[in-house]
């Protein structure tokens, strides 16, 4: 079977285009998964919404700088399946590089409420994946990875990098799940990464994140942290070193 034949049976009857009307997102991204969080970034990079296609199910916003490059920031979003249609749409848009931020839920006992984790591959246990066939290991970019973990270093921010755990069920992580993970050195549970990185290799663009630990599971029991001052700081720092390392690479990459 030839390539051309492989192609036309995988390509999907729908398919994300960019509207007519709909803004160019610029070469680099963002996906901000909390909506908190999602109002502070766009605060402090003084982005305003604009209008597209989507905007009933995730907000967009851009800011544009004296040479009229755009950066484009999205989001709230919550599981695989909004994730990836999203990452459909800021590839559509023409975004080759996103920058992904959320929360964690922690599986092992050195990783604390606030701590900072750089997700390098991915355990998929959500439904989305799985309709995205893809050869190469799940990761997410390398190149990416090494410029956050400079800037953290930079900062002096503790973090760990390693894989994730991405579940669709929030209500079935289970004792013997938790068990199975933790032996098999998986850092933390979060529910839109694995997708992301299976979107990100297949559509052929760079993906990296940065995930803080908001509760913690590593006790076979639910200790929630989202009223941690650690969380919300280290959040915080950790949206703005995206922002400013998408920020930077727009400006050469444009």
């Amino acid at each position: 079977m030839n390539k051309k034949t492989v192609k036309d049976i995988d390509r999907a009857i729908i398919y994300p285009v960019k509207g007519k009307r709909e803004p160019c997102a610029g070469t680099d991204a963002l996906m901000i998964m909390m909506s908190s969080e999602l109002a502070y970034l766009t605060r402090i990079a003084n982005a305003h919404e604009v209008s597209f296609n989507d905007r009933d199910l995730y907000q967009l916003y851009q800011t544009v700088d004296k040479s009229g490059i755009p950066l484009t920031l999205s989001g709230p979003f919550l599981g695989a399946p909004l994730a990836a249609i999203a990452m459909e749409k800021l590839i559509v848009l023409g975004a080759k590089r996103i920058w992904v931020l959320g929360w964690c839920g922690s599986l092992q006992h050195n990783l604390r409420t606030g701590h900072i984790v750089i997700p390098t591959e991915a355990v998929s246990d959500e439904g989305t994946s799985e309709h995205y066939p893809i050869s190469d290991p799940l990761r997410s970019d390398s190149r990416l990875n090494h410029m956050l973990e400079k800037a953290l270093i930079q900062q002096e921010l503790p973090f760990s990098t390693g894989k994730i755990w991405t579940t669709d069920a929030l209500y079935r992580e289970t004792p013997k799940k938790v068990r199975e993970h933790q032996a098999n050195g998986v850092l933390a549970v979060e529910m839109e990464i694995s997708a992301l990185m299976t979107l990100a290799l297949y559509r052929s663009v760079s993906m990296a994140a940065l995930l803080v630990v908001s509760d913690e599971l590593f006790d076979l029991k639910w200790s929630p942290g989202f009223s941690n001052t650690m969380l919300k700081k280290n959040t915080h720092t950790a949206g703005k070193i995206l922002k400013d390392l998408a920020t930077s690479l727009n400006k050469k990459t444009l």
